[in-house]
């Protein structure tokens, strides 16, 4: 009885240990693939808010966490785009805070001289049929912050309609793009301040 038990055990002991390496070699096989996709989306989310000939280098190599108030609570990472060497923008994490059902976060490009070069959501969790008309694909509302320039922090331009600025607000749901249109301003001033913080930055992963 003792000799079959231990049959058993040490027979379990070995498919376990097979079964732990086979799923760790196909872990090491797939990582790569995994990756380079992940890359790869991650790219085509930069292009929609940072025109592809702005710059020239990795962006996803320039990458720096931040701590900054104007960004949103916590620390959010910015990539700093450059061409032949020079840094000319920024593609930057940020997030509403004041959404109707919570946080908003977005990916905001921008310009060092006060120019928005593009916005994008990238997780919600407003109102289907009212604030989730931010997703560009269910409008093209938020495609309408690229080429807007800032005029400083008083800047009346940069609010909706209702409040007497330039951006649309969305009938029955006002407060979602009110949300969104200060947010992407506060990271708009915010890439003007980059430049002359880039040499103390912590890099992404140190």
């Amino acid at each position: 009885m003792l000799k079959t038990i231990r049959k058993h055990g040490i027979t379990l002991a070995l498919f376990a240990a097979g079964s732990t390496g086979l799923t760790a070699a196909i872990n090491m096989m797939t990582k790569t693939t995994i990756d380079e996709q992940a890359a790869l989306q991650q790219k085509a989310l930069f292009d929609q808010v940072l025109p592809a000939d702005r710059y020239n280098n990795q962006l996803q190599n320039r990458c720096f966490i931040v701590s900054a108030p104007a960004l949103g609570k916590g620390e959010h990472r910015v990539y700093i785009a450059e061409k032949n060497g020079t840094p000319v923008a920024a593609v930057m994490e940020a997030t509403a805070p004041d959404g109707y059902s919570g946080a908003i976060q977005l990916l905001v490009g921008a310009d060092f001289n006060g120019t928005v070069l593009g916005t994008r959501v990238t997780e919600h969790h407003e109102t289907p049929g009212l604030g989730d008309k931010i997703e560009r694909r269910l409008s093209d509302w938020i495609t309408h912050f690229s080429g807007k320039s800032i005029q400083g922090a008083n800047d009346s331009r940069w609010a909706v309609k209702k409040d007497g600025g330039d951006f649309d607000q969305f009938t029955g749901a006002t407060i979602t793009p009110r949300a969104v249109v200060n947010a992407v301003k506060r990271a708009g001033l915010y890439a003007q301040t980059l430049p002359a913080q880039l040499s103390h930055l912590p890099a992404c992963g140190e």
